[in-house]
């Protein structure tokens, strides 16, 4: 079946008083209808350039893109006629009050003045805003303008949903409850493509997802299939009730062991095959005469295997 969307060896290359500057260097993309992705990666890994393509933004320098089978650098109006798009920066017309907001949207894309309005009153229902109705979206707290973005980007019925960092700057209640709201889009055909930091967000969320840094494809797959194919460590922790035994050390020499962290009376080792390691801690700690105060084992989550990826250091 066609792909919803689809990126072929995709590149684009911005020209810069320094030098030519490549955002994107050839990301291959395939989105299923009815599917949720997530498009993982840091600060300037590439996430919003390909989102830009993608919505017909930002032309590719080369490579291709299709959106609903239309080619976005070809067709770029049919591309836009099937996608609704959710920016990080709040778009809406502080003009106009939320109600408007969605009519003129309607009315934009050739609904009848009776039908804007009843899809108005649709989605303003189904977004719990019927009680904002007038307000002006300056008016509005954070989560309920992006509700309201994500209501005007639905006005239409949109093929395919653009999702750029939804949720950056809600608070944790706002955040679980607009995942419910996506989940239910998903659940009734929606398809989304959502880009965002928060690891938590893609494993509630998503389906499949990919990771990106420097503006290539790392990994992709379920969240299953990249904490297995990143290697992600499992983190072993132990307290003891005094200085952590000297003995821990010999772990770094352990097979599958890639780091051991010590930060006063706890030990934290990260390994690929912690079979048996919380023991071997507790014995350690036995053999040196320390007891264990605390002691907790997390399994591969994708943040260790974002991590894992992508690296620790700091981006701007």
């Amino acid at each position: 079946m066609r792909a919803a969307v689809r990126t072929v060896d995709l590149h684009k290359t911005y020209k810069g008083p320094g030098g030519d500057v490549e955002a994107v260097r050839g990301i291959d993309l395939s989105i299923a209808h009815g599917q949720f992705y997530g498009l993982l990666g840091p600060n300037g890994a590439g996430k919003s350039t390909t989102i830009g393509m993608l919505t017909s933004l930002v032309v590719p320098t080369s490579g291709r893109a299709t959106v609903c089978g239309f080619d976005v650098a070809r067709n770029p109006v049919e591309v836009k006629r099937r996608i609704g798009m959710v920016s990080q920066g709040n778009t809406l017309d502080n003009e106009l009050n939320a109600f408007e907001n969605l009519e003129f949207r309607g009315r934009y894309f050739g609904l009848s003045a009776r039908d804007a309005r009843r899809r108005a009153d649709e989605l303003m229902e189904m977004f719990n805003l019927g009680d904002r109705r007038k307000g002006k979206p300056f008016e509005m707290s954070g989560g309920q303008a992006k509700r309201l973005m994500i209501c005007r980007a639905l006005v239409h019925r949109p093929e395919v949903l653009f999702l750029d960092e939804p949720t950056a700057g809600l608070d944790p209640q706002t955040r679980v409850n607009l995942w419910d709201v996506l989940r239910e889009l998903q659940q009734g055909g929606q398809t989304i493509l959502l880009t965002t930091h928060y690891m938590e967000e893609a494993e509630a969320l998503c389906e499949r997802v990919a990771v990106i840094d420097h503006g290539r494809v790392l990994a992709s797959g379920t969240v299953d299939d990249l904490k297995a194919s990143a290697g992600a460590d499992t983190v072993v922790t132990v307290v003891y009730d005094g200085p952590v035994p000297d003995g821990t050390a010999k772990l770094r020499d352990r097979d599958g062991v890639t780091k051991v962290e010590v930060t006063g009376a706890q030990v934290r080792v990260f390994a690929r095959n912690a079979d048996g390691l919380l023991g071997e801690l507790v014995a350690i700690g036995a053999a040196a005469g320390t007891g264990v105060t605390d002691a907790s084992q997390l399994r591969p989550s994708l943040e260790s295997a974002f991590l894992t990826l992508t690296g620790r250091e700091y981006r701007e």
